[in-house]
């Protein structure tokens, strides 16, 4: 049997944090401890931890100072003691077999070094129809980063990326790596699973989506320039940004080329190449404008930071 450190980053939102840990009470498999990393100046969050009875859950809690997903959990990292870390959202709730699922894949091959699943998505308190996918988790050749975590259906499988939803890790797998603070954004931070995946995947461990391995997902409020509903063009900047530095960063030489060049001339509905944007400007006008100017200053922005840290 393996230790299990169950972490969740929370910032200013107690009722959905409450709905978490409560799904973690319902465990048929608890944490071995449960760690919420709160922002120090988050006092919703203190008020409530303040007055919330945590039994039977190991709870604690570390204080974070920095902004962002990314410093929150390499602040639990180094408190963490479990052999697996785990982590989802504050707006998430675990299914009860969550953790049990989890830990039988890493007891049943130590070149296991990331297992993740589905998130059954809750918009407005509606299930999410967003269809089915077979494809999951993967970057394509040429650079193409596919998701569709919340949708995935079949056998476990293994994969490149996981969800930050849903997803643990093999402790002494991640310790030499982190998470990594070269990621934009001062709360979600996307594409901070990405990095840690394809750094996991180059060191030769094996990563596994399991659709059974399930959370439900209740996209809550964000309190940074990510406001999921429309468009922000920082938040384009950043998310483009940190895309493009872990692809430099994981690609090989050849297929890092054929990147660049499928990014700016073709790109995706996210981040803009030249054909997106003449494909959505006779619709949307200057919101197309505005977002294919957002993604190429995050590529621009993207290759200086990975050329700075070389």
């Amino acid at each position: 049997m393996m230790t299990i450190t169950a972490i969740i980053p929370t910032y200013r939102r107690p009722k959905d944090l409450s709905r978490c840990l409560e799904a973690l009470k319902g465990q048929n498999r608890l944490a071995d401890e449960v760690l919420v990393v709160v922002r120090d100046t988050d006092s919703d969050s203190w008020a409530f931890l303040k007055e919330y009875n945590s039994e039977p859950l190991k709870l604690r809690t570390v204080t974070v100072t920095v902004p962002g997903v990314v410093a929150a959990l390499n602040a639990a990292l180094k408190e963490a003691k479990g052999d697996i870390v785990t982590v989802t959202d504050d707006d998430a709730a675990p299914h009860k077999d969550w953790l049990e699922r989890m830990e039988k894949y890493y007891l049943s091959d130590e070149r296991i070094g990331g297992v993740g699943g589905r998130d059954w998505v809750y918009w407005q308190n509606k299930l999410l129809d967003d269809g089915t996918s077979n494809v999951v988790g993967i970057v394509q050749w040429w650079g193409r980063a596919i998701g569709k975590h919340h949708i995935g259906v079949g056998t476990a499988r293994e994969v490149d990326l996981l969800k930050g939803v849903n997803m643990s890790f093999r402790s002494n797998a991640i310790a030499p790596i982190g998470f990594d603070e070269r990621m934009k954004g001062t709360g979600a931070q996307v594409h901070f699973e990405m990095s840690l995946c394809l750094a996991l995947k180059r060191a030769g461990w094996k990563i596994v989506y399991d659709p059974e391995i399930a959370v439900d997902h209740f996209p809550a409020q964000r309190f940074d320039e990510d406001n999921r509903d429309r468009l922000n063009e920082t938040a384009v900047i950043n998310s483009v940004h940190n895309e493009t530095v872990v692809l430099l960063e994981h690609l090989p030489f050849i297929r890092r080329i054929v990147f660049i060049i499928w990014a700016m001339l073709i790109g995706t509905q996210e981040a803009l190449g030249l054909i997106q944007w003449l494909r959505f400007f006779p619709s949307e006008g200057s919101f197309a404008w505005k977002k294919w100017l957002a993604s190429v200053r995050g590529r621009w922005q993207g290759w200086l930071t990975w050329q700075g840290s070389q």
